[in-house]
């Protein structure tokens, strides 16, 4: 029988040498003595046994027990229990919790006011802010989440201050009768560190026992191993999965047996939610420590089971006078609603952080801040009291930029629906093509081909699942330059920032971002239906307004902008491959110049990684399309843009002019954009940002001179690589240097040039508008029989082999399947290689066609024989004469046609399978996830987390 009355506290410690002195001044300066004190500490580096027994003296019973750190919190409360001395009551302290000097003499005035009360609890306020509540009383909610009852960062003003019955709580500063901690075997070795005090009040409420907390007992608690301020052998790093997996284990051993199968399907449907929910908010390991602990849990069905046994052979009580202490049914809902307001408030809080940074550096620099800073609110104040439509109807900018925006909308009419004609190939019936397209290591498309889908599929095709295949080119297209003109906008107004903390104006930065969105429109691009460079002009300004974050001073916001950058940089790559060589050129041109310049600054890893890991994500997100495209022999594709071939080529002064093709506008326009940057390097207090633009330009002009010597022979065209990028990134060089220019140019000389600079924008918008050739709606026609066409899409064994020109003049073929070649499909076409074997039948069904050569036609899946007008009469005559060949009708009677009368063979397309194409693919999506995540903004609750 213990004593009545006595009181022996048990401390544990482990490496909280940082805290012990104030922990034990608070233990000695009780009001209540405690009677005895046992100590044990569990593999302490930091001298903390030595510390805990110089301190307690003659109250400190065998010296401190010294375990190593491995050992569990529940195995060293039983050891302390083994050596403690007879008493009443254990009280259990940690050594981050700081007892207030009359907590002991509370916690035992509510167990005399309260005989049936076995377990006590102090209300726990947040070490070292004091004032902090952290619990007061805890229980558990079906999904496993620790609830307190109380509201996030909530201050003590006594208004929890009852005494009142709990499921459980905390160990730090648990008073428990000795006969009740014997009675139910301490705590649960399955939970080392965490969950054990829910676990141990819910066992005891069911075998019988009342767990009460008393508020006038306070107890500081510095929560370090749940706050990650220190680390254990029991935890490591990951203190989410010790949590999450003691959460899990809590409610399975726990709940009743009839609920048990409803809870398992719930836990692990929670489980998948909550990791989303992670990874929606960049917290990865977290993500992961979720996965591991239900996986820990679930694979241990026989601990689960036998912790269920013992528990049910202890109860007491029944299930439903427990199930009243347990968290309300409603109440995970509502933390889900919480979370997606966080989720949703992220953004505008990320925002509001990124004005104050600006407005903090502004006021920095100027002399009078305070006084800006008030005229500003009080300009603020003024302009909410006029209303919305009053402040837009009053900034000519705005209704500058609206007017724009709406021109745009108009001037891109010849987009809206189906388009095709130029560069760009019909899009296919149903986005499911694209989805095949981007799967398959083997694509049924001429006589079979293992070339790899363009990369820019992938995009499309996400898109695509929305909009349709029709509605997602026309929305690119559409869309396109809107978007320039936001994204230009935005990095525009903060480069100017960069040379003045008031920025430049906004006349300045409305010319800049209608020049740059006015590109794609001007060079040519957007007439021919090249995406390559319409896609690059809507990105570059975005990838370029991510990379100004590499100079943060703040690591956490370089390593999000070298996410965010990659992804960009990902995506000009996928619609323009020559984005990605340009990006390493120029990445190690200014790594280079700026080792030269401040050379001890790129030996911090922080400040040189971020911008080598924005260039790494492209080859890990594109190696579904670059791998395969060298083992399949057609690297040709790393240089060439989406559209059909052969790409324009581009004179000299072309590149300077920004025209692509020719449907470009005048010349003239794009080479006054190139003089006003040349202009830029004049005025003194903008030279150096200028001429790191000049710089890029450099970069792009090399890239592009180069390229311009080398032509790709395929095996039905030669043509050059695709330029189309570095157009737009020389014009949109040319753009920003000349902006700058304009905010360092002495007024009279920047007024005396806005006049001529004003004609880019105005003749370039009034020329697409009213001069403005494309041939978005050109269609080239089919001379092949629609009925042919029709029997083309009951398979892929059903191919037509179309044979053009003469025998004098050359023959070409190909061979259309399906509902002929789409956009996709006509970059993995062109890429083949030549199928001479099929290049020697046609020469053979020209010079002396035979039954057989027939019969190897239809083994090669081919159904239709075409020859267009004007059909050669020698070849059409010895193919009339061939036996196995069937004459068939045509629209047009100078054209030819014959049907194939032998049986097709169904495996003529089989293609080998390729478990290399599924490694990337799987790689391509987990990178893909990974990356997203780490763009995406981070909530305020895992900000106080990261601090915490």
């Amino acid at each position: 029988m213990s004593a009545p009355g006595r009181v022996v506290a048990l401390l544990v410690s482990h490496d909280g040498a940082r805290w012990l002195p104030a922990v034990l001044d608070g233990l000695r300066g009780q009001t209540r003595p405690v009677d005895a004190v046992v100590a044990v500490d569990t593999g302490s580096k930091d001298g903390s046994a030595d510390l805990v027994g110089s301190a307690l003296g003659d109250l400190l019973v065998g010296g401190v027990e010294r375990v190593t750190g491995a050992t569990s919190y529940p195995a060293a409360v039983r050891l302390g229990l083994d050596r403690a001395p007879d008493a009443e009551w254990v009280w259990l302290l940690h050594d981050d919790s700081n007892p207030d000097p009359g907590a002991l003499e509370a916690l035992l005035a509510a167990a005399a006011a309260d005989p049936e009360a076995d377990v006590l609890g102090p209300k726990l306020r947040e070490w070292p802010s004091l004032r902090r509540l952290l619990e007061l009383g805890v229980t558990i909610s079906g999904t496993g989440h620790r609830e307190t009852g109380l509201e996030r960062g909530e201050y003590d003003q006594g208004q929890h201050d009852a005494v009142r019955t709990v499921l459980a709580v905390n160990t730090a500063g648990m008073l428990v009768r000795r006969s009740v901690l014997e009675e139910l075997d301490g705590f649960d070795p399955q939970l080392p560190i965490f969950g054990n005090d829910v676990d141990f009040g819910w066992r005891a409420a069911a075998a019988g026992h009342r767990t009460i907390v008393v508020p006038d007992a306070v107890v500081f608690h510095a929560e370090a191993a749940h706050r990650g301020v220190r680390r254990t052998p029991l935890t490591g790093r990951h203190t989410h999965y010790q949590e999450r997996r003691a959460a899990l284990y809590t409610l399975l051993v726990n709940s009743r047996a009839r609920s048990l199968p409803f809870q398992l399907v719930r836990l692990a449907l929670g489980t998948v939610l909550r990791v989303v929910g992670f990874l929606l908010v960049r917290s990865v390991g977290e993500a992961l420590d979720e996965l591991a602990a239900l996986v820990s849990i679930y694979s241990s069905p026989r601990e689960v089971h036998a912790a269920r046994r013992e528990r049910q052979r202890r109860q007491v009580r029944e299930p439903a006078d427990v199930r009243r202490l347990l968290a309300p049914p409603w109440l995970p809902y509502r933390h889900g609603l919480d979370f997606v307001s966080d989720l949703a408030a992220a953004a505008t809080n990320q925002a509001a952080d990124v004005a104050e940074r600006r407005r903090a550096a502004k006021a920095e620099h100027d002399p009078s801040s305070m006084a800006a800073r008030r005229i500003v609110l009080d300009e603020d104040e003024e302009y909410a009291d006029t209303g919305a439509v009053a402040r837009f109807l009053t900034n000519p900018v705005a209704v500058a930029l609206a007017v724009l925006v709406v021109a745009l909308l108009v001037g891109a009419r010849e987009a809206y629906g189906a388009v095709a004609g130029g560069g760009l190939s019909p899009v296919p019936a149903s986005v499911g093509d694209w989805w095949r397209l981007h799967l398959e290591h083997w694509h049924p498309l001429g006589q079979g081909t293992g070339v790899p889908a363009p990369p820019y599929l992938l995009p499309l095709a996400l898109l695509g699942s929305v909009l349709g295949t029709t509605g997602v080119v026309s929305a690119v297209l559409v869309l396109a330059a809107p978007v320039a003109l936001w994204g230009a906008w935005r990095l525009l107004r903060v480069v100017g920032r960069f040379v003045s903390p008031q920025g430049a104006p906004r006349w300045l930065l409305l010319w800049g971002s209608a020049t740059w969105s006015l590109v794609a429109l001007t060079s040519g691009a957007w007439g021919e239906g090249r995406l390559g460079p319409v896609v690059a002009t809507a990105v570059l300004p975005w990838l370029a307004h991510a990379a100004l974050g590499f100079a943060d001073p703040e690591p956490d916001r370089r390593w999000r902008a070298a996410w965010r950058s990659g992804v960009l940089l990902t995506l000009a790559t996928a619609f323009a491959p020559v984005a990605w060589p340009f990006a390493v050129l120029l990445g190690a041109v200014v790594l280079a110049a700026a080792y030269a310049v401040v050379r001890s600054g790129l030996r911090e890893r922080s400040v040189w990684a971020p911008p080598v890991a924005a260039l790494a994500v492209p080859p890990v997100l594109l190696a579904p399309w670059w791998v395969p495209s060298l083992t399949a022999r057609a690297a040709e594709g790393l240089l060439l843009e989406p559209g059909r071939l052969p790409a324009p080529t581009l004179a000299p002064l072309d590149l300077l002019a920004g025209r692509i093709g020719e449907l470009g506008a005048p010349w003239w326009l794009g080479a006054v954009v190139a003089v006003l940057a040349l202009l830029a390097l004049v005025p003194r207090p903008t030279r150096i940002p200028v001429l790191v633009c000049w710089i890029v330009a450099a970069v792009a002009a090399v890239c592009a001179t180069v390229l311009g010597t080398v032509t790709l022979t395929l095996a039905a065209v030669a043509t050059a690589p695709a330029l189309g990028f570095l157009v737009v990134v020389l014009q949109g060089a040319f753009v920003v240097a000349a902006v700058l220019g304009g905010q360092g140019a002495p007024r009279r000389l920047a007024a005396g040039l806005a006049v001529v600079a004003a004609l880019v924008p105005l003749g370039g918008l009034a020329w697409f508008l009213a001069v403005a050739d494309t041939s978005l709606d050109e269609d080239p026609g089919s001379a092949i029989p629609a009925y042919m066409v029709q029997a083309a899409t009951r398979g892929d064994d059903h191919g037509i082999l179309v044979v053009r020109g003469s025998v004098a003049e050359g023959l070409t073929w190909a061979v259309r399947r399906g509902d002929g070649v789409t956009l996709g499909e006509d970059e993995v076409l062109a890429l083949a290689e030549e199928d001479r074997d099929l290049t020697r039948d046609v020469q053979r069904l020209a010079s002396r066609p035979t039954p057989a050569l027939v019969t190897e036609l239809a083994d090669r899946g081919i159904e239709y024989v075409v020859l267009p007008a004007p059909a050669d009469g020698s070849v059409a005559a010895m193919l009339d004469a061939t036996g196995g060949l069937v004459q068939a009708s045509a629209a047009d009677p100078a054209t030819r046609a014959w049907q194939v009368d032998r049986p097709l063979s169904d495996d003529a397309l089989d293609g080998p399978g390729s478990w290399l194409r599924v490694v990337l693919l799987l790689v391509q999506g987990a990178a893909l996830v990974w990356v997203l995540v780490l763009c995406a903004p981070t909530t305020q609750r895992a900000v106080e987390r990261r601090r915490g």
